[in-house]
């Protein structure tokens, strides 16, 4: 079964996201260069690197949350199905 990563991307105070990313996880070193560039900026800046996911991976990693991250601009929600 082909395993999921999602990125949901919230404004404050909203229940429903304002970007919704999902890409399967084998294709993770294209799909990376693919984000849109806002979310690259947000990833970055909370320190995320979704080129070390891969090795997390490769044998049938965590499934779920794997982080969420809230400030004042934004709620980010990274999570593998």
């Amino acid at each position: 079964m082909m395993q999921t990563l999602k990125i949901h991307i919230f404004k404050p105070g909203k229940n429903d996201p304002e970007t919704k990313i999902s890409f399967p996880l084998s294709a993770l070193p294209v799909s990376e260069k693919l984000l849109p560039s806002r979310v690259r900026a947000s990833l970055a800046k909370e320190g995320i690197d979704l080129s070390e996911l891969s090795n997390l991976f490769a044998k049938q990693g965590p499934k779920g949350t794997l982080i969420e991250i809230e400030n004042m601009l934004e709620k980010m929600i990274i999570m593998v199905e």
